[in-house]
């Protein structure tokens, strides 16, 4: 996988190209401000792109705003962002846009290598790579929501999970119960949230969750 980089910070910037690299991918290019990321994935098209939220000049949301003009030029680019914290609004924005092939993961989790390196194949993929935080805080802003009401805790579990990207047999593990278990509150969930029959594909699944957490409805 030929990968771009966009991080400041330099001892994190290096550490990120060598445990992608040594996972076999390559970095093709690593930009350290706003205005070079862009540029850089325009040359090099890579097949993803991890991005920082904050870059200089401002450290601002300069991360975001290169990602957004990225995938219009790039239609479908997958995009792994990374934060120190969880950029709600921001975050919010990068979802409503499409949240096929996307990924917001806190930094934190880069020091979980094994969790880190899932995400951007799960990006590539056409997949999502939510960090959990991220999908609490999304979920707790739409909480109000006449069908999320409607959710059991266990049902909004379920969701939670989803939203990370998880296949059925992880969460069934995670929660101790069994995939058929699993695959009745996600028949429940979707009944209660009006998104239609499911074919079964679980980033179809998430995405249309997704979508509906930031308001957008079933795509």
């Amino acid at each position: 996988m030929r990968i771009v980089i966009a991080e400041d910070n330099a001892l994190l910037r290096e550490g990120l190209i060598l445990l992608l690299t040594s996972s076999g991918h390559e970095v093709v290019a690593d930009v350290a401000a706003g205005p070079e990321v862009l540029p850089a994935l325009l040359e090099h098209r890579p097949d993803a792109a991890v991005l920082d939220v904050r870059l200089p000049p401002t450290f601002r949301d300069e991360g975001l705003r290169a990602a957004v003009p990225a995938r219009e030029e790039l239609p479908g680019l997958p995009i792994l962002v990374l934060s120190q914290y969880v950029e709600e609004t921001y975050a919010a924005e990068l979802l409503a846009r499409g949240a096929r092939g996307i990924g917001y993961l806190l930094k934190d989790r880069v020091g979980r290598v094994d969790e880190f390196l899932q995400a951007p194949d799960r990006v590539v993929d056409g997949g999502t790579a939510l960090d959990p935080e991220v999908v609490s805080q999304l979920m707790t802003r739409k909480a109000s929501a006449k069908p999320l009401l409607s959710l059991t805790p266990r049902e909004r579990e379920v969701l939670e999970l989803m939203a990370q990207g998880k296949a059925n047999g992880t969460i069934a593990a995670e929660l101790v119960v069994t995939e058929r278990a699993v695959s009745k509150h996600i028949g429940s969930i979707f009944a209660k949230l009006g998104l239609g029959a499911d074919d079964g594909t679980v980033h179809r699944r998430v995405l249309a969750v997704l979508a509906y957490l930031e308001g957008n409805g079933p795509r």
